[in-house]
């Protein structure tokens, strides 16, 4: 696999981020963070190349809204998102491509738990035991 271990590999997804960002800018702000994802790309022998792309992540109370809005924006098909969970934790993601660099939108945050509502059927009096 074929990497750029230097700054310069960056020069796209930083691009793009000031692409995203300039052409949305009344929208919330993500988390950003960049990481180096696999392209569709090979290089000569064939090997794949990774790539910078962007990441950005939405937390607390506005995130799925925050989430929706950027996934509006960047044209992201309803369909492409897709959903997981583990225990309480659960988020929404997306993969697209702005600008030509990779960019995953992820939506945190926590299912609602709480306890079943039980009905014994057993009411004061009705119990059939000593009264």
């Amino acid at each position: 696999m074929t990497t750029n271990h230097t700054a310069s590999g960056l020069i796209n997804a930083a691009g793009a981020l000031m692409a995203a960002l300039s052409a949305h800018a009344d929208l919330p702000v993500p988390r950003l963070t960049s990481e180096q994802v696999v392209s569709a790309e090979r290089d000569a022998s064939g090997d794949l190349v990774l790539v910078w792309g962007l990441c950005f992540g939405f937390h607390g109370d506005t995130a799925l809204s925050d989430f929706e809005q950027w996934r509006q924006a960047l044209g992201v098909d309803p369909t492409a998102v897709d959903h997981d969970s583990t225990g309480p934790h659960a988020w929404l993601s997306a993969a697209t491509t702005y600008a030509g660099v990779p960019l995953t939108l992820t939506g945190y945050y926590t299912l609602a738990l709480r306890a079943p509502d039980v009905d014994h059927g057993v009411r004061v009096g009705e119990g059939g035991g000593a009264r």
